[in-house]
């Protein structure tokens, strides 16, 4: 009885309330400060530093490239977005791209227990893309049209034997991944390919979407909360799987399938969901900035916060238009008074990532509610 009344509480407190609209455009010029002056010399965002007590599992040598360019990526993403036109802003993104066109086709996985280079195959697509709609020039949408087929082209390599996609393999036994494959992964994938697929005008091969479409179905509840992982459709009223727990799971879950054509996703589901998401957001939020992932009550990881709002803000653009502006409203007033000093966002100590998805995720946040 106290943890409910706790997260009730918590919950209340973390409802935006009707006021003065929050500045957008001063969050956004502080966010993108802090990108530039937090870049890496070669480009990118981040590193393995700033190690601690407990870290996630990241075996060398290929994991933190996955999360570095993952990191680095959404950073970049944010500063395209935002359309900050500021000589420093173009040059941070100059350096960025430069550095991610290198990199991105070096992209690999030697390590199978940890799949991390799926995060960077699916968000340097959403960077490809991004940078696609800044630049008109032929021969540069050209290249970003190439690299983006080759990370697709290694999404299907890395797509799992069971359908869908996830980041640890623990056993390792088949030359394609047959590990635990999540939801918010596969979720995570399918609407990076369908950014970059409408935006560059590529055809995705239909038999990986009809799968992937398939493996989000089958771990969906009558809800529209969705398991954490292929292997919980056993025990779906798990913690971690009812919809407190599924906060940060069902906003990408539910954009994926609206994108791909699943008529079971009305406006209907995407309302109740994010309005659902401001009401019960104390769920979320109290695991934000918890160093051990799951600990929070229904085993929320502190890694969801931003992300579950990042897509959030696509279901919102997936509203009829004259529904949107005060969902938009909503969202930019509860998340710009998270904005830190620094003038960054950040939701889990990630070695020395958290600061540039963190970030990242926040001006394309706020680039959509403007």
């Amino acid at each position: 009885m106290k943890l409910i009344v706790i997260l009730t509480a918590l919950a209340v407190a973390t409802t935006p309330t009707s006021g003065a609209a929050p500045d957008i455009d001063a969050a956004i010029t502080r966010g993108v400060d802090f990108l530039i002056g937090h870049q890496n010399i070669n480009g990118s965002w981040g590193g393995p530093t700033r190690t601690k007590g407990l870290n996630i599992y990241a075996p060398l040598p290929d994991a933190h490239q996955g999360y570095l360019i993952a990191s680095s990526s959404i950073a970049l993403q944010g500063l395209l977005e935002c359309r900050d036109q500021r000589p420093a802003t173009l040059d941070a993104i100059r350096k960025g791209e430069a550095w991610l066109l290198n990199i991105l086709p070096k992209t690999r996985n030697i390590t199978r227990r940890a799949n991390y280079n799926i995060w960077g195959h699916a968000y340097g697509l959403r960077a490809l893309a991004s940078l696609y709609r800044h630049h008109r020039d032929p021969a540069q949408r050209a290249e970003y049209k190439r690299q983006a087929l080759i990370q697709i082209h290694y999404l299907e390599h890395d797509e799992d034997i069971n359908r869908g996609w996830g980041y640890y393999d623990f056993d390792g036994v088949t030359q394609k991944p047959s590990g635990t494959i999540t939801s918010f992964t596969t979720g995570t994938v399918m609407l990076a390919m369908y950014d970059a697929a409408h935006t560059m005008g590529i055809t995705l091969p239909q038999s990986l979407t009809n799968r992937a479409v398939r493996c989000l179905q089958e771990q969906r509840t009558p809800d529209f909360s969705y398991v954490y992982s292929r292997g919980f459709r056993y025990r779906p009223r798990s913690l971690i799987n009812r919809p407190a727990g599924s906060l940060g799971r069902s906003q990408v879950c539910n954009a994926a399938l609206r994108a791909f054509g699943d008529d079971a996703i009305t406006n209907d589901v995407l309302r109740t969901w994010l309005q659902r998401l401001f009401d019960r957001n104390g769920w979320l939020d109290h695991g934000r900035k918890r160093p051990i992932p799951h600990e929070a009550p229904a085993q929320v990881a502190g890694y969801f916060y931003y992300y579950g709002h990042y897509y959030a803000s696509e279901c919102i653009l997936m509203l009829p238009e004259n529904e949107r502006g005060a969902w938009k409203q909503k969202l930019a007033t509860l998340l710009i008074p998270k904005q830190e000093k620094n003038g960054s966002w950040w939701d889990f100590p990630l070695y020395d990532y958290h600061y540039a998805y963190g970030t990242g995720y926040m001006l394309t946040i706020l680039s959509r509610c403007q």
